[in-house]
């Protein structure tokens, strides 16, 4: 599945850079992450719990940050499993400076999903990762304040 968008941040380029790195805050920022540990440069080990529908359950995965150009992009890498299947994403994040002094970051990437959570079907995934990627840049514009 394709996902792409944008969404404006009120802060500067470089701050909206900076806090897209740092593990505490992309922790809070992702819906239903419980826990972002380091494992090496620019990898987290990731611990989140989803619900889709009548499907919930845990998931472990991991987290990477890679083709990094400060303070302009960077690729976002995640990689999940857990007993209702599994997710990965991979999606490139570009910063801009807009009109207002703040950021806009837009994205572009894939997620593939499989097991049961893909058997709910693709009209409810599609919302659903809309709704989670709305909640994701809710959640970072709230922390970069």
């Amino acid at each position: 599945m394709k996902i792409s968008g944008s969404h404006a941040l009120a802060v500067q380029q470089e701050k909206a850079y900076r806090i897209m790195q740092d593990p505490e805050v992309l922790a809070r920022a992702m819906p239903g992450c419980e826990a972002l540990e380091k494992t090496g440069e620019n990898e987290y080990r990731m611990k989140m719990k989803m619900a889709l529908a009548s499907l919930s359950g845990a998931f472990e995965g991991k987290v990477r940050i890679a083709d990094q150009t400060p303070p302009s992009s960077f690729r976002l890498i995640v990689e999940g499993s857990g007993r209702s299947g599994f997710i990965k994403g991979d999606g490139l994040l570009k910063l801009a400076p807009n009109t207002t002094g703040g950021t806009d970051v837009s994205y572009d990437g894939d997620v593939q999903v499989g097991g049961t959570i893909a058997a709910v079907g693709q009209r409810l995934l599609d919302g659903t990762a809309k709704i989670l990627i709305k909640k994701f840049f809710d959640n970072l514009a709230a922390a970069a304040v």
